[in-house]
């Protein structure tokens, strides 16, 4: 594999790589994707402090209002705290892969929780199943008390359908719009109902809620519960067509190729194994082609991580990592509804851009923007209205230098931009200075196509 092709691999499976980390990988490509899978087999549930609820489950917090409320606002602080220990989990991975595929079905298996015991039980649940049994996957999903809650499952009762899990299962988790009827959608609500969970997010099947009387779906008839519904539901391949273009999209090009799709889903459809699927992309000679490198708009978190990767960052206030996911245009853990973030061009307006633009400048130059030899505007003129710096940082360039060691400031470049650089934008590198390794990084993670990956 050539360099470029490794840093392709890097930045679809992870956040990038770095020159020193390119040398202890395999050029050979069977044996580098390999070693991605091996590292990722392990399964590290991401945790927070969540002492504060421990016997709480004992108490009608009905009788205590005070006790509820204070619980309440505890709860919306650790959300906060639950999405900064996932960036530094995508920051610091102990399974690189297994993060990156968690990142992509959070965006599938979209859903926005209050409570942090159950937004990090349903988190866990994603990295559990990222690389691993659809089928399980999406059963599992289904019985999540955050899931439960966010689409209405608790209140879906026989005599009494709630019809919003069924519809977005098929439209969004499953099948794709218009693959289904309004028909099968009464019908497969009718199977969940009865699901639950307890105060601590276990699963509970109400029977007396239930309904055990015989549905119709997908022109099949039957007494089905929900795990019936979605094994009649992968048993259409359908399914698995949906879900390779969609992993299609995200992982090799946002442009869809019906070919590769095609040949992905014969792949998908055998047994529904993540892993498989996945080895099957990587390993393929289509996905390293030119047309597929840089292809991608990197989302606000690829974008964030991604630069942390190049120059470790340690920010003094931890909800100034949050502060910039809401001006990118994503927060963790807060989508902006079931369908989640459209991605792709939908990143860059004519405020992000900006924002994007300046924010290496911003986190990494000790308060100064760098627009080339001799000509630096500082952090408080940019921000002027807000009379102080926007984030203090302490950047690693130790690190960076270390990580860089075998990078010049000549092919600087060819470790930090993917896919085409244009002519105009080479023209404007030789007028940016060159004599420091550090300056031309900022600089060269201050271009358009940086935004690329």
């Amino acid at each position: 594999m050539t360099q470029q092709e490794l840093q392709h691999l890097f930045w679809r499976a992870g956040f990038g790589v770095h020159p020193k980390k390119l040398k202890s990988i395999s050029k050979n490509r069977t044996e580098a994707v390999a070693d991605l899978f091996k590292d990722s087999k392990a399964f590290s549930p991401l945790t927070i402090d969540l002492s504060y609820l421990d016997g709480i489950s004992s108490i009608d917090l009905k009788n205590y209002p005070e006790l509820a409320k204070e619980i309440n606002q505890k709860g919306a602080k650790k959300i906060l705290d639950l999405n900064y220990a996932w960036v530094k989990r995508l920051i610091n991975p102990t399974e690189l892969l297994r993060e990156r595929m968690t990142l992509f079905w959070a965006n599938h298996f979209v859903c926005r929780e209050r409570n942090p015991l159950y937004a990090q039980q349903y988190n866990n649940t994603l990295r559990y199943f990222a690389l691993g049994d659809f089928r399980g996957f999406v059963k599992a999903v289904s019985k999540e008390a955050a899931m439960l809650r966010y689409l209405n499952g608790k209140q879906n009762r026989k005599n009494r359908p709630n019809e919003n899990f069924a519809r977005e299962l098929m439209e969004l988790f499953t099948l794709g719009e218009g693959q289904y009827s309004e028909k099968d959608i009464k019908e497969s609500a009718r199977a969940f109902t009865g699901y639950n969970h307890d105060f601590e997010g276990g699963f509970i099947h109400r029977e007396s809620q239930r309904d055990n009387e015989s549905k119709v779906f997908l022109n099949r008839i039957g007494k089905y519960d929900g795990d019936d519904i979605i094994d009649i539901i992968l048993d259409d391949k359908k399914c698995a067509r949906f879900i390779s273009d969609k992993i299609y999209r995200y992982f090799v090009n946002p442009t869809p190729n019906k070919k590769y799709i095609e040949a992905m889903t014969d792949v998908f459809f055998k047994d529904y194994n993540i892993e498989n699927l996945m080895r099957f992309v990587f390993l393929s000679d289509w996905f390293y082609k030119e047309e597929n490198i840089g292809s991608k708009i990197k989302s606000p978190v690829d974008y964030l991580v991604g630069m942390i990767n190049t120059v470790p960052i340690q920010f003094e206030k931890e909800k100034d990592v949050l502060r910039i996911q809401k001006i990118l245009g994503q927060t963790l853990l807060d989508a902006p509804n079931v369908a989640g973030w459209k991605g792709d061009k939908s990143w860059i307006d004519a405020n992000t851009i900006m924002v994007r633009l300046k924010l290496p400048s911003t986190l990494l130059n000790n308060a100064l923007i760098s627009t080339g030899e001799n000509r630096e505007l500082s952090k408080k003129a940019l921000y002027k209205n807000k009379g102080k710096l926007p984030f203090k940082t302490t950047a690693d360039w130790t690190a960076f230098l270390e990580n860089f060691a075998s990078a010049t400031t000549k092919n600087l470049e060819e470790y930090l931009i993917q896919g085409t650089i244009y002519s105009g934008t080479l023209d404007y590198l030789k007028t940016m200075n060159t004599s420091s390794k550090k300056e031309y990084c900022i600089q060269l993670m201050s271009l358009p196509e940086y935004q690329m990956c």
